[in-house]
């Protein structure tokens, strides 16, 4: 089965189970309060089958990138008859409700598939268990100051003696902004050495958000080079000549282990071309990188080579119903805020439109997230889908739930209905909006394909 026809299915699966669920959200609500729903529609345009029961039309359409549920009396423009089960009839904040309820639904899916996934398969990386031994350590980071080095092992980090790098990390969180005792053990010409040094733990989200990787301490993840996954087209990877499969094992000499230690030695070279020393089977190959400054597709900006890494070594954990709880809203809280924070980046110009995707990029993501052994990465897509659907849609954008619900809150705050003639302009324009951002985001996607220099002689 080729990777293309894979990610096509997968993603019009995991897309119809999002859309579904959250029009599922508004319909369950407008029949708690008796609205009269007319039409219940996975996908946009024609009809190709379903059936009615009641006074509910349930189909399926023909462009599946969507979904919606007519309402008896929504449409702007639309004649009204009057009957208390039209939408227009109902108090506003019973139509806030129902506006709530379909981003609702996929933030309490996201939030359920999370809990499940942790409860029954959680992927816990070796490394968090084993002897904190550093990977690449930059120069200018805290840590580079400190004198750590790359291969030290920590045997005391604050009050730890001989810590893993998960009683690092907790401890670090601890910590923030304060200066920590630290001692490694450094194997110089076949002697061990031991070192003394001080540790300032500089966060200026006093704990929030810290990272151990923000101070220069980047973990041996494994003692194998770091794998490579797939290349991106178009990318200094791809450009170089890496391939998927490949794995990385050092850069300009300096060996690395883990994604974390590639980009700090990237920030470090500032842009700098780099030579990979690659391992490719039984070869060992030497290619040269020109780093780009781009978005790693999570907000975060820095140079970049373009690839996705193979999984590191894991092993999994059934954890109770309470820390699974507790861990899937850690997550979903941590990723809630990415297309807000991509948008900001935009309208600031710190990001470029270009990182952008669309339908061609998400069953990119979720081909390859099918790909991939075990369940996790396709079940943590799905939440990120989820939990990014129902942000966006509460966007205050006229057409999408935010919208209406805002023209609502308006009309409440009046205690009167806006010009109705006004809102369908207000709609008429929105709707052309969102049609061009998305035909831009559908060309911005098969330009990453790389698909005209591939055509050239």
């Amino acid at each position: 089965m080729s990777f293309a026809f894979t990610a096509l299915v997968s993603m019009l699966i995991v897309l119809g189970i999002m859309v579904l669920v959250h029009e599922f959200g508004h319909f369950a609500v407008a029949k708690f309060f008796k609205v009269r729903v007319e039409v219940f529609s996975i996908g946009f345009g024609k009809r190709l089958f379903g059936f009615r029961r009641g006074d509910t039309d349930y189909r399926l359409s023909l462009l599946p990138l969507g979904g919606y549920v007519k309402m008896a009396g929504e449409t702007p423009g639309e004649a009204r008859t009057g009957d208390p089960d039209e939408f227009a009839s109902h108090p506003r904040w019973q139509r806030v409700l129902i506006g709530l309820a379909g981003p609702v639904a996929n933030f309490i899916l996201a939030f359920v598939l999370m809990t499940g996934l942790y409860m029954m398969h959680n992927e816990v990386e070796n490394y968090l268990a084993g002897p904190a031994i550093t990977d690449f350590v930059p120069q200018d980071s805290p840590a580079g100051h400190a004198g750590i080095q790359a291969g030290d092992l920590i045997v005391r980090f604050d009050k730890d003696k001989n810590p893993t790098w998960e009683q690092v990390r907790m401890r670090a969180a601890l910590d923030v902004n304060s200066q920590v005792p630290v001692t490694v053990e450094r194997t110089v010409d076949g002697k061990t050495q031991t070192f003394n040094t001080q540790l300032y733990l500089a966060d200026p989200t006093k704990g929030d958000d810290f990272e151990i990787e923000s101070v220069g301490l980047m973990p041996k993840v494994q003692n194998s080079p770091l794998g490579v996954r797939d290349v991106m087209p178009g990318n200094p990877a791809d450009k170089a000549g890496m391939k998927t499969g490949d794995a990385i094992v050092a850069i300009n000499g300096q060996a690395v282990h883990s994604v974390a230690a590639v980009m700090a030695f990237l920030q470090q070279t500032q842009g700098k071309p780099v030579d990979l020393t690659i391992q490719r089977g039984d070869q060992t190959l030497q290619l040269t990188a020109q780093p780009i400054w781009a978005d790693d597709g999570a907000g975060h900006l820095g140079y970049r080579l373009g690839f996705h890494p193979a999984q590191a070594p894991f092993h999994v954990e059934q954890l109770p119903l309470s820390r699974a709880v507790g861990q899937s809203v850690t997550f979903n809280l941590n990723n809630s805020g990415y297309i807000l924070d991509v948008l900001k980046r935009l309208v600031t110009r710190r990001s470029n439109v270009q990182q952008l995707s669309g339908p061609i990029g998400i069953a990119r993501e979720t081909g390859e997230a099918v790909s991939m052994p075990g369940w996790q990465p396709l079940i943590a897509l799905m939440s990120l889908i989820s939990l990014n659907l129902g942000i966006f849609n509460l966007l205050p954008i006229p057409i999408l739930d935010g919208g209406m619900i805002l023209l609502l809150l308006i009309e409440g705050t009046l205690r009167r209905d806006l010009n109705q003639e006004f809102k369908e302009r207000v709609y008429q324009v929105a709707f052309v909006m969102l049609i061009l951002f998305a035909a831009f985001v559908m060309f911005n996607d098969v330009a990453k394909l790389n698909i005209l220099s591939k055509l050239k002689p």
